[in-house]
């Protein structure tokens, strides 16, 4: 058995058919390499996230083509386009639905500062009511933005300290 070193072993190492490692490295492994995304399509960049699950783009090269229209099945909310304050209610409602843990991410401007629209309609950005881990820019942004926005999401779910997180969940 030859065993692949990078900078992702986690310090792994193998003894006889047993590779030992950090839960934490196996836990963060686990939810990056499968993150159920949940659209919520609103304007414009909604097309440009529905171009990245085809064959071109192909969003399933990173375990992502699942996509999940339901709260309660997915741990990464995609807002993509214009936020106005009726939709944002719906937004929080669903956010706090699904389980732990979560991400979201702030695909174009419009959900990232409100775009082009200043008027008392719409929200200036989606980080006034949900915590927002990724943005991506543009106006729509292309699927390969998409891609990198999510690509940089798995960098972070890989350096987070989900142990003690876990632990406090089972306790509560």
């Amino acid at each position: 058995m030859r065993l692949v070193t990078s900078e992702y072993a986690y310090n792994s190492k193998v003894e006889g058919s047993v590779i030992v490692s950090r839960a934490d490295a196996v836990i963060n492994w686990i939810r990056k390499s499968s993150v159920w995304p949940m659209p919520m399509g609103l304007a414009c960049c909604a097309i440009e996230l529905m171009a990245s699950g085809a064959s071109r783009f192909d969003i399933a090269r990173f375990g992502m083509e699942v996509m999940r229209f339901s709260p309660r099945q997915s741990d990464c909310m995609i807002v993509s386009g214009t936020v106005t304050y009726k939709m944002a209610e719906v937004i929080r409602r669903i956010y706090d639905q699904m389980a732990s843990p979560k991400w979201v991410v702030a695909m174009g401007a419009c959900a990232s500062t409100g775009g082009m629209y200043r008027s008392y309609a719409v929200l200036q950005g989606v980080d006034r009511i949900v915590p927002v881990d990724v943005y991506i820019s543009g106006c729509p942004p292309r699927p390969e933005a998409l891609l990198d926005g999510m690509m940089h999401l798995q960098d972070k779910i890989e350096r987070e300290n989900s142990l003690p997180r876990l632990f406090q969940k089972v306790q509560s």
